[in-house]
């Protein structure tokens, strides 16, 4: 589902190349931007025996497409050095499942699914992958893996070989099939490490996060802070949703299909505003803050320390140059998918749960996050998977 809210800055952007913005300027690090994504498809640096279509490529990344066949395994792995992900299959398969006609993926169940794109990095491009909101709100564990990895997510520079991704449905069966996206891959030239100062600065020009009561914004090496909330704004006083543990398959190819209350139960405010998370369930909230990703800069969601309790905030991470940029400074809040582990855990109103980490591109894109693009979460609030109505 297309967003509702047409913000000016999108066309503007959206329709000028990097050399009429204000700056102009380019640089030898950072993310790649979509225009660069293209020249790799281009010079067969990405590449895939099914063609690559335009809607893959994101402002900063490029949506990756499983193959045809799916492999259960008896077991999560990684390849390690020296070895093939391929060798390592013919260990730990269980059996094969053909996916050009679809099939449902069980929950539980652990899968490595080779995908439809190559690559062949230079030596000072590196990638990085995340599942895709949609794929990590419908709580759809998807990491991804490459030969002689010895890390999930992350390709090594210089990379030259297929991709595969891990998919793990925790907690609805999920129906995919050839062609289906669930994660994204981000490239980044050389390695530049994130700076406060440089957060700091950005901040002040383009406010990053926007803080309800002006309370100063928490800023630090590892990112920029952002809270819960559990407080809620509407008038219902809605603040989040539990996953239904025994609900049907979801088609995840299939838009503002499933009505939301057969797999999922509202959540309310309290009087004392919390909310105790069950060991092993799967919640959607919201960030207290709004976001904003200004067109020079692309952002991760990265858990917060574990010393503050063991749960996970997010399974993804990325977000595009544009999330929450427009000219009245609103921003677009963060939805969070929280799973507690070991123990039940108390959430607190405001309580701090993640950072947010920027890094610069190496140009500013072609085309913005927003609606000119179909983007399906701008200006969003408290928002489920765009699957639901």
């Amino acid at each position: 589902m297309k967003d509702n809210i047409q913000l000016p800055l999108d066309d503007t952007f959206a329709s000028k190349p990097a050399s009429e913005e204000t700056s102009g300027q380019e640089y030898s690090t950072g993310i790649l931007p979509c225009q660069v994504i293209e020249e790799l498809i281009e010079c067969n640096d990405i590449t895939s025996d099914k063609p690559i279509s335009k809607g893959q490529i994101q402002p900063a990344s490029l949506d990756l497409r499983l193959g045809n066949t799916a492999y259960r395994v008896r077991a999560s792995f990684l390849p390690g050095p020296g070895m093939q992900v391929e060798k390592r299959l013919k260990s730990f398969k269980m059996h094969e499942i053909d996916l050009t006609h679809g099939a449902v993926l069980e929950k539980g169940c652990v899968y490595v699914i080779p995908l439809c794109e190559k690559l062949r990095l230079k030596k000072d491009v590196s990638g990085l992958v995340n599942p895709k909101s949609s794929a990590g709100r419908l709580d759809i564990f998807t990491r991804v893996i490459s030969d002689g990895t010895l890390e999930f997510d992350t390709v090594g520079a210089g990379y030259k070989g297929p991709i595969y991704a891990e998919i793990i449905p925790l907690t609805f069966s999920v129906k995919v099939r050839t062609g289906t996206t669930l994660s994204q891959l981000r490239l980044r030239r050389g390695a530049p490490p994130p700076f406060e100062t440089d957060m700091r600065r950005l901040h002040e020009s383009s406010p990053l996060v926007g803080v309800p009561d002006n309370t100063e914004v928490n800023i630090k090496k590892t990112g920029v802070a952002f809270t819960v909330d559990l407080a809620g704004d509407g008038e219902d006083k809605l603040i989040g949703y539990k996953a239904k543990n025994h609900a049907g398959v979801i088609d995840v190819d299939k838009i503002n299909y499933y009505e939301p209350l057969d797999f999922w139960d509202p959540i309310y405010k309290t009087k004392e505003k919390r909310l105790i998370l069950d060991i092993d369930e799967f919640y959607i909230l919201a960030s207290k803050e709004t976001v904003t990703v200004p067109p020079t800069h692309a952002a991760e969601m990265r858990a917060y320390d574990t010393a503050v309790g063991e749960f996970r905030v997010h399974y993804a991470g990325f977000f595009d140059p544009g999330f929450g940029y427009n000219d009245s400074h609103s921003g677009s809040r963060a939805v969070l998918e929280v799973r507690s582990h070991d123990v039940p855990f108390v959430l607190e109103d405001r309580q701090r749960v993640g950072r947010l980490v920027y890094e610069r591109l190496t140009a500013i894109p072609n085309q913005i996050y927003g609606t000119k693009i179909g983007s399906n979460y701008q200006s969003q609030k408290l928002k489920l998977s765009k699957h639901f109505k």
